[in-house]
């Protein structure tokens, strides 16, 4: 049996049977790392491997803490862990190591996880390709001259390599689907509220980013969102605790699917990714689902505003304080300065009518989800890039005008706030993975779930078609 190829599912089910022992897991956990992870950079800060194997030891004859019990995870760089350098890919945080964990993290550990390490990310989570200064690039393990994605590429890479078999993800801008569908797993976005944030900094006013699961299988997915949902009484719109895991069986005859596309031609889209995620539809089809073309239902360039706008304004009011320090400003990517720029010229009035297009958003993606199970778009696109690219610069020959314009397929999901997962959909003709990104209505996460495990029991991808390392 080798144990790096099992999901955290059967790891927690064998263990918890004390028919496989957590220090054998950590061992094949380190080998695996050892092996790997050279390749491709994805894990990072990572503690001594004697100390690991003294905590998996001591899991070995300890009573079950809950259904991450002994198994290994390594945390994204963007999250406080006790005792292991968190750098927020910065050069000005190289050294830093927490003296506390942050609430994702405790929920995590409570749950029996043993942090192996940091998975590597964009500096401060910006751009999709996960490089920084202080820990370097992290590599596609299909094609390791191309770009994981991010920012939570050294999760995506971590899980497609099996050197973990569950991972913590973000997503502001799509940081838990790109990178996901880069690498052939999963990554689900939770409803704004299910997986609360710490109560840091504004609670109000920043609701467009979220912490979620990431994964081989979507019971995976499930399973390690019991772990981190649930309310922070200090933090507002938090949603309520669901047995997700439990809720995985549904029929799909008669269910409603829209299929986005390109949004109407209004966003550029690399050649073969429309087509790869058809055939991914034709999975749901052949399962008795309908798939419906869907005409463009707010204009693109409203949201791209509202977009912009509130994110540049979140990124200065946070990031102020190191902006006013001319040696601190000087260590600041130039993409994270741009938004820090950005966003201090927002005056009150357009940061109102960004808002209020949000809004007028929420409220047109409700009545569109009263009418389908499921909205789809790609993940990404373009497909992934070479490695030694910052950005992509043009799309099709059209210019890209800021570093993440790309990305704008990402935006529809996250600015209302809905449950989106990447699924994916296989291998484009370079040989390279693709997703797409299915999403429900605010709070149907146990339905986008259970919709996705049917995908999955159909498909596999992650399983049928592992990297060649």
């Amino acid at each position: 049996m080798d144990l790096v190829e099992l999901s955290a599912t059967a790891l927690s089910r064998l263990i918890a049977a004390r028919e496989v022992k957590p220090s054998e897991v950590m061992e094949a956990t380190l080998a695996r790392v050892a092996a790997v992870n050279g390749a491709v950079n994805a894990i990072v800060s990572m503690p001594d491997a004697d100390a690991l194997m003294d905590q998996a030891r001591a899991a070995d004859g300890a009573a079950r803490a809950g259904w991450l019990h002994g198994i290994p995870m390594a945390v994204k760089d963007l999250m406080a862990v006790r005792g292991i350098r968190t750098t927020w890919g910065s050069p000005l945080f190289a050294d830093h190591v927490p003296v506390k964990d942050d609430l994702l993290v405790a929920r995590m550990r409570a749950a029996g996880a043993i942090f192996i390490g940091k998975t590597n990310t964009p500096e401060w989570g910006h751009g999709s390709h996960s490089f920084n200064p202080v820990h370097g690039v992290t590599r596609n393990p299909y094609a390791p001259d191309r770009t994981a994605g991010g920012s939570s590429g050294g999760a995506a890479v971590a899980l497609a390599t099996r050197m973990v078999s569950v991972a913590d993800g973000s997503d502001m801008m799509g940081s838990l689907r790109n990178p996901a569908g880069w690498n052939n797993v999963y990554g689900f976005r939770p409803s704004y509220g299910l997986v609360p944030a710490d109560a840091v900094g504004d609670t109000f006013l920043a609701t467009m980013a979220t912490e979620g699961p990431m994964a081989r299988t979507v019971e995976d997915l499930a399973r390690l969102l019991e772990v981190q949902a649930g309310v922070n009484p200090e933090v507002p719109f938090g949603r309520a605790w669901e047995p997700f895991g439990d809720r995985l069986g549904i029929e799909m005859k008669g269910k409603r699917i829209g299929w986005l596309g390109d949004w109407g031609g209004a966003w550029q889209v690399e050649p073969g990714i429309l087509e790869q995620c058809e055939a991914g539809l034709r999975v749901f089809e052949a399962m008795g689902a309908v798939v419906e073309p869907v005409a463009p239902p707010f204009p693109a360039e409203k949201l791209w505003y509202s977009w912009v706008t509130i994110r540049a304004m979140l990124n200065a009011g946070d990031k102020q304080a190191m902006y006013a320090d001319p040696a601190k400003r000087a260590q600041i990517k130039p993409e994270s300065l741009w938004e820090i720029e950005q966003g201090a010229r927002v005056t009150a009035a357009e940061f109102h009518a960004a808002s209020v297009i949000r809004s007028r958003w929420y409220a047109r993606a409700a009545k569109l989800l009263a009418d389908y199970d499921l909205l789809v778009l790609p993940t990404a696109q373009v497909w992934p890039f070479p490695i030694d690219w910052r950005w992509p610069q043009a799309i099709n020959g059209v210019a890209m005008d800021t570093y993440h314009r790309w990305m704008e397929v990402m935006i529809p999901p996250g600015l209302a706030g809905l449950p989106c997962l990447n699924l994916p959909v296989g291998f484009g003709a370079a040989g390279l993975p693709m997703g797409m990104q299915v999403f429900g209505a605010h709070g149907a996460d146990a339905k986008v779930l259970a919709m996705g495990h049917q995908y999955h029991l159909a498909t596999d991808w992650p399983g049928k078609r592992p990297p060649a390392l």
